[in-house]
């Protein structure tokens, strides 16, 4: 006689701190025995989780999936749980993550030029610069917080030049940007008050480059004025959707840039065989292992954890799920980047890896529009710190390294470090 058959695996913890701290195995088991998994969040609201690779894929470029919180069916009262905290109330929320076609089409295309190859090329100079400075600021002492001394400022500064931030104002968005991500650990409603804050000052930042607009664009227009002059110009954007871009540009692209450099750097301190390749690498010139090896840390432990919200319109099925209208979806990008139905050893880090199309900043028409820019402060800040501090190593075991509490992002709180001190 056959006995009965076992009960499926229960579905492992989630969003717990050891999950924090490596996430892989329990997503692992998701893949396995319930791919697309319905979960209710920390905040209470209840979504699906989809982990498989060609599940992802799909769903990132499901025109059914709308980016639009207005299509979620959650109470009225529950409504800002699926945000970023404060933009609501500060009428940001006209921003590429949260909007469909063709409002989605039209403003990303006027944001679009700001991210091509070529002026991505020209601000190259502008990031060497700036991490040069940063590196200037701890070589000599021999130790660092690379988090808050270096992932953190380099992105801030970059984004804040892109978008025409003038300089002696810079230091306050990195104040507001740091509460933005510290994710509970700071004054309760803090990052409300820094979004309302940031909300003031662009509103300000706007009306005073309208005013002194030129009558023609000069080369290299930073990205405020630019969307300034194309609604003058019949694009109609309002003020609200002008402001809720830079702030978006400024939140969406920071972040990510932050976690790819500190959770890359990370592995490559725990992974020495890769990281000696890699500097032997650049110590020959030799840039080639370089850009495979930043979508290979992209792909093995990458910036961002979970797609930003998708709300179903119509009935769909993923995974042999149905989801119904109104019902939120998840995409775990780290799940996905781990499949070994799409990636050989996905758990990994192979930096001459070659067949890596991974989903770490998205698929489909959302598609991270700063990828060019993050990829070349990612390269440049790697590349830079393993040639002028050959010898950097943590400062604790890896094990007392804690990651920030939080649904989308996936980065350190701290990431200590020592090296012989090198003189300026």
């Amino acid at each position: 006689m056959h006995g009965e058959p076992s009960p499926p695996p229960a579905a492992p913890t989630l969003f717990d701190w050891e999950f924090a701290a490596n996430p892989y195995p329990a997503y692992a088991r998701l893949r396995t025995h319930s791919p697309v998994h319905r979960t209710r969040l920390p905040s209470g609201v209840e979504a699906w989780l989809v982990t498989r690779y060609t599940d992802a894929r799909r769903a990132l470029a499901d025109p059914r999936l709308s980016k639009n919180p207005a299509h979620h069916d959650e109470p009225a009262h529950a409504r800002g749980r699926t945000g970023i905290p404060g933009e609501r109330k500060a009428e940001l929320m006209t921003h590429l993550l949260n909007i469909d076609p063709p409002d989605h089409t039209r403003l990303r295309r006027l944001v679009s030029t700001a991210f091509t190859p070529r002026r991505v090329a020209e601000f190259a100079p502008r990031v060497q610069e700036l991490t040069d400075r940063l590196i200037d600021g701890f070589a000599a002492r021999g130790e660092a917080d690379l988090i808050h001394e270096f992932a953190f400022p380099l992105p801030i500064y970059a984004i804040c030049d892109l978008l025409g931030v003038p300089r002696e104002d810079q230091d306050d968005f990195r104040d507001w940007a740091g509460m933005m991500i510290r994710h509970g650990k700071g004054p309760r409603g803090g990052v409300a008050r820094s979004v309302k804050k940031m909300r003031g000052y662009l509103a300000d930042l706007i009306h005073r480059k309208r005013e002194a607009l030129p009558a023609e664009a000069a080369p290299g227009e930073d990205l405020v004025s630019g969307l300034i002059r194309a609604s003058d110009e019949g694009e109609h954007l309002t003020e609200n959707e002008v402001a809720a871009m830079a702030f978006i540009l400024l939140f969406a692209g920071f972040e990510t840039t932050v976690n790819l450099i500190g959770n890359g750097t990370h592995a490559l301190l725990t992974h020495p065989e890769q990281r000696a390749r890699l500097q032997d690498s650049l110590a020959a010139g030799d840039m080639g292992l370089l850009e495979t090896g930043v979508e290979e840390l992209l792909r093995f432990d990458g910036p961002v954890e979970l797609a930003t919200w998708r709300f179903a319109t119509r009935p769909l099925t993923l995974g042999g799920q149905d989801i119904a209208p109104g019902e939120a979806v998840l995409v775990v990008l780290a799940a996905a980047d781990r499949d070994p139905e799409r990636f050989a050893e996905p758990d990994v880090l192979d930096l001459t890896r070659r067949d890596n199309q991974h989903l770490g900043y998205g698929h489909g028409i959302h598609y991270c529009l700063g990828a060019p820019l993050a990829r070349l402060e990612g390269r440049t800040a790697l590349a830079t710190l393993l040639t002028r501090l050959p010898d950097l190593r943590l400062a604790v075991d890896s094990t007392e390294l804690r990651w920030r509490g939080g649904l989308i992002m996936r980065g350190l709180r701290t990431l200590p470090v020592e090296f012989a001190p090198v003189p300026n």
